[in-house]
């Protein structure tokens, strides 16, 4: 798993990353109460914004932390949302691409780069 600075994830598992946001994120935001999913076959460029999240306390715009084509989109949030607030990092996943290229990646932080920043 890889982190943006923004508090995006991604899991890329050969050609494919499932992005989401972080722990510290969804923290921050308290409880999302609407995913704006984004649109299947798009493609969007690393740093783009992809969707929005709505809390209680705000409205997030999520950016993807690299480029490609959405190919997924985590249905399940539209039925149950509380997977994003309880498994930010897990379950709650927000949509998969298929990765343009492999040279963003090399800008992203390990876990330990982004808990370092975050302290």
């Amino acid at each position: 798993m890889q982190f943006t600075d923004s508090h995006e994830w991604v899991k890329v598992e050969g050609k494919t990353g499932t992005v989401g946001i972080t722990k510290y994120a969804q923290q921050e935001l308290g409880e999302i109460v609407h995913v704006e999913l984004p649109k299947l076959g798009a493609y969007v460029n690393a740093g783009q914004e992809v969707c929005v999240l709505e809390s209680t306390k705000a409205a997030a715009d999520i950016y993807s932390p690299v480029s490609g084509t959405i190919t997924k989109v985590n249905a399940a949030l539209e039925e149950d949302i509380s997977l994003l607030n309880q498994a930010p990092e897990a379950g709650g996943w927000i949509y998969q691409l298929e990765i343009e290229g492999k040279e963003e990646e090399t800008l992203l932080l390990d876990r330990a780069e982004y808990e370092a920043m975050l302290s």
